[in-house]
């Protein structure tokens, strides 16, 4: 069979093509180390920031929850012209409380649907009559328990 020159020269180069792209696909070694460092240090600047970010978050919903509890707990009294008793507690927000003082016109759905943890997963704190005003209501941070400092430091609804 008679091939013409050109088209023997064309299946040489792509034969000696696919030869060289065959020999450069993949990455060296050193390739990817230099991926790896550059990604680890990628993660040593942006992990404390995320963190950081994370903490301030957890505190901000501790306080947004105690503030959607003390509204729960004002259309409680609104309603039944007392707060829940410290016995009582929080629950008497979801449920009607079995134990007195009983409550004289407790909403048929409650007042809120379930009771929220702190972002730490510890219940929150609720306190009749209150050291610091009506009540008192509070999360005990991120270390669970009362006191501590920055992050550990409990979240309260007497302080703004």
């Amino acid at each position: 069979m008679l091939v013409s020159k050109g088209k023997r020269k064309a299946r040489q180069s792509a034969t000696g093509n696919s030869l060289r792209v065959a020999q450069q696909a993949g990455f060296s070694l050193l390739e990817i180390m230099v991926v790896i460092v550059i990604m680890g240090l990628l993660v040593a600047v942006v992990a404390p920031n995320v963190l950081q970010n994370q903490d301030r978050a957890m505190v901000e919903k501790a306080r947004a929850d105690i503030s959607v509890l003390e509204q729960a707990l004002d259309m409680y009294k609104l309603d039944n012209h007392i707060y829940p008793s410290t016995d009582q507690g929080l629950q008497a927000l979801v449920k009607r409380p079995e134990t007195g003082p009983s409550p004289k016109s407790y909403r048929s759905n409650g007042y809120i649907k379930r009771l929220p943890e702190d972002p730490w997963g510890n219940p929150y704190i609720y306190i009749q009559p209150g050291e610091h005003g009506a009540f008192d209501l509070y999360s005990t941070g991120s270390d669970g328990e009362e006191g501590g400092e920055e992050l550990a430091s409990d979240i309260v609804n007497w302080q703004e």
